[in-house]
């Protein structure tokens, strides 16, 4: 036998035989992973800013965030030194924040912004943080 033929055989040995164009029709399927991506997309495209909000067990942050520059023009969260003396875990803290971020926010010239709660539900401190921002004046 002839050493080619060995190695031939020993590379598909076991394995069963798949065609080209079956890997090719998995790989093509596309899968949408993040739909929303393309719905902050045309709110980036329609002008307006969007107001990000993450919560972890112990802090909120809040950004607002001008998705066509990527950059984030105010900011504010519960690790800030004005707000070190109470505690992130509360509404009475997420409220602050939220008026202190649309305080930074109205003072860059925003007005308007879409509100972005990464997935969390309207409710307890992402809630208290969007009526603060919008008691300092945000509209969304």
């Amino acid at each position: 036998m002839k050493p080619a033929a060995q190695a031939v055989g020993f590379l598909g040995a076991g394995l069963p035989a798949r065609s080209v164009a079956a890997n090719r029709a998995a790989s093509s399927a596309i899968v949408m992973k993040h739909p929303q991506y393309f719905t902050r997309l045309a709110q980036a495209e329609s002008g307006r800013l969007r107001l990000s909000v993450f919560r972890s067990n112990n802090h909120i942050y809040g950004q607002v965030i001008d998705d066509s520059k990527h950059a984030v023009v105010a900011a504010a969260s519960t690790m800030e030194k004005l707000m070190k003396e109470e505690s992130g875990k509360n509404k009475a803290a997420a409220h602050k924040v939220g008026k202190l971020l649309g305080e930074r926010a109205i003072a860059t010239g925003v007005e308007k912004v879409h509100f972005d709660r990464n997935g969390k539900l309207y409710h307890g401190r992402i809630a208290a943080l969007a009526d603060g921002a919008r008691e300092a004046g945000l509209k969304f």
